[in-house]
């Protein structure tokens, strides 16, 4: 096993998302609160391809803010607004892969239990679930669709990777007139420094930096 301690774990997050949001702080937006009747969830492709810790793809900051995300789904379900969740999966003979494949050596499958939903945050039957083949939650999906139709404005983005599908889909909610806000403390990455990368690039033109707490607080 590797001596390699993790960027954050989950008794650490809290006093790590203090450091993550001084450094944004002079670029974020404070102003921007949640319309709580206009709000949506999106959970992004937090499965077990990339929560299983020895695996290739694993992404610790992922494991970390589990505890929270459960946190905030749940205050999410009980203010009875929409908790949409996305699969990152690609058919078995790769026919869907195109610069994925090369790009990356291993490849979450369709239909596989790896492909599943941690179980401690998985959606409820009739929750939507979006499947996707690349980093955008928007890209050849119907998710613009469902936010229309919802009548969703605000558009709280949590999951993994921070710096690969969380950042390309908060960016493209954006282009899309979608406000958005992204909690340090309800996304993940692989290292410290990409995390705190996007952190940064959302705060000065894409989103609001929150957190959990704070959104839980405004989805009461």
């Amino acid at each position: 096993m590797s001596d390699i301690k993790p960027y954050v774990t989950a008794a650490t997050l809290a006093e790590k998302t203090k450091t993550w949001l001084k450094k944004v702080q002079p670029f974020d937006r404070p102003d921007l609160k949640l319309n709580r009747a206009k709000a949506a969830l999106l959970v992004v492709d937090m499965q077990k391809f990339f929560l299983t810790p020895g695996v290739d793809a694993y992404t610790e900051g992922g494991s970390a803010i589990i505890p929270n995300l459960k946190k905030l789904i749940m205050a999410f379900r009980a203010a009875g607004r929409p908790v949409i969740y996305t699969r990152h999966v690609h058919k078995a003979d790769k026919s869907d892969a195109g610069i994925m494949g090369w790009w990356w050596q291993g490849m979450c499958l369709e239909g596989s239990p790896e492909s599943e939903v941690h179980p401690e945050i998985a959606p409820l039957p009739g929750e939507k679930v979006i499947f996707k083949h690349r980093y955008s939650s928007f890209y050849n999906t119907d998710l613009e669709i469902v936010l229309r139709c919802l009548g969703i404005e605000d558009v709280v983005v949590t999951g993994i990777m921070t710096n690969l599908c969380c950042e390309t889909t908060a960016r493209e909610a954006y282009m899309r007139d979608f406000r958005v806000f992204f909690p340090a403390d309800g996304t993940g990455a692989s290292h410290e420094d990409m995390h705190q990368a996007t952190l940064l690039n959302l705060s000065f033109g894409f989103a609001a930096i929150t957190t959990v707490d704070d959104l839980i607080l405004q989805i009461k």
